[in-house]
């Protein structure tokens, strides 16, 4: 039985290996085959890189009680896109922070281009690490599908609620809530592109109370991220001999298998996504 044991996993580490989603893709974000696949995988491309769409977006804009001259803080922000989106939308001034140095370059791009860089700025920072804003600098915070890659949640939560002025929202989507049983090699897959925290039903409620936060709604957005992953993947293989010629075949056949594996656990409900809406008190 040992040595069965030990044969599966070597299969595992043979088939499963970390590739490289963000760089890549913040680095040649306004390629032209890389707008064609956004185009065919969100149908409203607003320069997401997650399982978010436009209207879901929307949704989150009025739960958040977004309006003019509100501040805004977009944690791990990514290429910009939704940050200015959500800026011409609501007509909130947004601040967005992220890691990756590439997000922040595509980031500041944008801004420029949609003439926003009066309502929208850009900080190259790690939200795992205290934030470097002064308390109560934002009336609303919003963090989708990256929550699971912070090192400490419960400390991210609790700078949140520092920075976060009283009676101000905030919302965050956990895309890998454990929902059902996984095997090894899903669970790999599904944490190919990065450092993953994956979190049991009910810990994200629990965390979001000691922070001090109020929960307002929790709500189950699992099917956008089986949509989404499906057809990213399927966009993708469309586009294999251009998008090789930019990432190389082993990252391009990474990226594909993890695709493929956030679609199947999200279908199946075994790895579920939600939107936790909650507010500091005051």
């Amino acid at each position: 039985m040992r040595r069965d044991m030990t044969t599966a996993d070597e299969r595992v580490e043979e088939r499963v290996g970390q590739v490289d989603l963000f760089d890549s893709t913040y680095s040649n974000f306004q390629a032209a085959v890389l707008r064609s696949a956004r185009e065919d995988t969100y149908a409203e491309d607003i320069g997401q890189n997650s399982w978010l769409t436009a209207d879901e977006y929307r949704k989150f804009f009025r739960q958040m009680e977004l309006g003019t001259g509100k501040r805004v803080l977009d944690v791990a922000c990514g290429s910009g896109g939704p940050a200015s989106f959500m800026a011409r939308t609501t007509g909130s001034h947004v601040t967005g922070v992220d890691v990756n140095e590439h997000a922040i370059a595509t980031a500041e791009e944008t801004a420029r281009s949609a003439q926003l860089t009066a309502r929208l700025r850009f900080v190259h920072t790690d939200a795992s690490e205290p934030l470097p804003f002064a308390d109560a600098s934002f009336d609303a915070i919003v963090c989708v599908d990256s929550v699971h890659h912070f090192l400490d949640r419960r400390e991210v939560l609790r700078d949140w609620y520092r920075v976060l002025a009283p009676g101000g929202r905030a919302l965050y989507t956990d895309p890998i809530v454990v929902s059902g049983i996984l095997s090894n090699e899903e669970i790999a897959l599904r944490s190919s592109i990065g450092y993953f925290q994956f979190s049991p039903v009910g810990e994200d409620e629990r965390l979001i109370a000691d922070a001090g936060f109020q929960l307002i709604g929790r709500e189950d957005v699992t099917e956008n991220a089986a949509v989404v992953a499906r057809r990213w993947h399927d966009a993708r293989a469309k586009r294999r001999e251009a998008l090789v010629g930019i990432e190389g075949v082993k990252r391009f056949e990474g990226l594909q298998r993890f695709f493929d594996a956030v679609h199947r656990v999200s279908a199946e409900r075994r790895l579920s996504r939600y939107a936790f809406l909650f507010r500091r008190p005051g």
